[in-house]
């Protein structure tokens, strides 16, 4: 589910919390899919409680996660999502298609740009 970069220099939480995120944009944790426990996947990560608390907490605050009391944690909805990255990355990148649009790049140059782009990411 789940694999730290111990090399990687940002905090545990924030790897945690990016790779949750990008579970749930793409969709394979389902809206309203209870989560693991913080003490269960601290412990499949070896890591301390605290950081899974603080991912979750994180992931609640971006909309990504709404907590029942007594139950757990569970994956919100998409219309409940606030500030995703995904969501400020489409943002980017339609703002930038409109400028390279006035800028006159045609719609076929930019699709074989965007082709080599996405086949080159799929390689890293």
């Amino acid at each position: 589910m789940i694999i730290l970069d111990y090399r990687d220099k940002r905090p545990i939480y924030e790897q945690v919390v990016d790779k949750l995120e990008r579970l749930i944009v793409g969709g394979a944790l389902e809206a309203d899919t209870k989560m693991p426990s913080v003490r269960s996947l601290a412990v499949e990560l070896s890591v301390n409680p605290n950081t899974i608390q603080r991912a979750y907490v994180m992931l609640e605050q971006m909309g990504y996660l709404y907590t029942i009391s007594g139950r757990g944690n569970f994956v919100a909805p998409e219309s409940e999502w606030r500030g995703s990255k995904v969501q400020e990355m489409l943002k980017e990148c339609h703002e930038m298609l409109l400028r390279a649009k006035e800028a006159g790049v045609t719609k076929e140059q930019l699709l074989v740009q965007l082709s080599k782009v996405y086949e080159e990411a799929e390689h890293d």
